[in-house]
């Protein structure tokens, strides 16, 4: 089955909390503390065991550990001369994981970054270069689409999107990509974009699908949720937090059961046309078996979409 024939797909849930969940020797990491990309070359094999446990879960689709791929990010660390070296070990951790499973997707996950250019952290075509060098990466290792994720900043949000479908069209590659973006507690993006202007950037471009992950648990995704359900005509993604997070013993921690992950996902999916869910922050592989054990064979609402 082709990934686009398939009517409710399932992504698997935090990669960074899963890495703060190992057991890792500090050798692993050469100094480079907090970067987790940099262990898909140092222990591959633990990301593939991470991937592999979602994959068991009931993931379809699983990201590749390149949140931070980018030499923006890897260069904190002193690593902007490895990128395409990081991204295809992820791609490749990733890969074996699908091969021992036996099915499933690779997405190559680009994240936001630590700068943004409508606050003069960067500019414009300084963060186009950077994403297309990482795009190009995962593109070249093998990806079977591209999430473009936890977009914060309208002008990111564009310069990520035009960066990836120049390198997709100079590639003739035919990778199918998501888009989300991060709407706040307040209702917008971190930048003040709410999430009708969004859409409004990114209706030019083909996108696979289009919606929300991270900042907040699924109760409070719920308005741009049906905003999306009634006025954007492609596909939906959800893919929230583990609630709110909060501090407990000084270590942040995120309180949403598996069972109530779940049941907010199943009424996203089946009142309001959601078609690909999964978890940010702080879901585990039980909130993703959960959730697979719940929605079954849900097909997602019939939408009627506001001309």
């Amino acid at each position: 089955m082709k990934l686009q024939d398939k009517e409710l797909l399932i992504l698997d849930g935090a990669c960074g909390t899963s890495i703060q969940n190992m057991d890792l020797p500090d050798s692993v990491w050469d100094g480079n503390e907090g970067c987790n990309e940099y262990l898909c070359v140092t222990v591959p094999d633990r990301i593939t065991e991470m991937h592999l446990s979602f994959l068991r879960a009931g993931a379809d689709i699983i990201e590749t550990n390149t949140f931070g791929g980018t030499r923006i990010v890897l260069g904190e660390y002193g690593l902007q001369d490895r990128v395409r070296e990081i991204n295809t070990a992820a791609v490749k951790a990733a890969r074996k994981a699908v091969e021992i499973h036996g099915a499933g997707w690779v997405a190559g996950s680009v994240g936001p970054g630590t700068k943004l250019p409508s606050l003069g952290h960067i500019t414009v075509d300084d963060l186009a270069a950077a994403y297309r060098e990482q795009i190009e990466a995962l593109a070249d290792a093998g990806v079977d689409l591209i999430i473009l994720e936890t977009a914060q900043d309208i002008l990111q949000l564009k310069t990520v999107l035009v960066s990836c479908f120049d390198v997709l069209e100079e590639k003739k590659a035919e990778i199918p990509v998501m888009v989300s973006v991060t709407i706040e507690s307040t209702g917008t993006m971190l930048a003040g974009t709410d999430i009708a202007a969004a859409a409004a950037i990114i209706e030019p471009f083909p996108v696979f699908s289009f919606g929300l992950n991270c900042a907040t648990g699924p109760e409070d995704m719920l308005s741009s949720i049906r905003w999306l359900s009634h006025n954007w005509p492609g596909r939906i993604s959800c893919l929230p937090n583990q609630g709110l997070p909060e501090i407990i013993d000084g270590k942040t921690t995120y309180p949403m059961t598996p069972d109530a992950y779940a049941g907010e996902l199943r009424t996203f999916i089946g009142d309001w046309g959601v078609s690909l869910a999964g978890g940010c922050c702080g879901t585990t592989a039980e909130h993703i078996a959960k959730l697979k054990q719940t929605v079954g064979n849900t097909v997602p609402a019939k939408r009627e979409v506001i001309s």
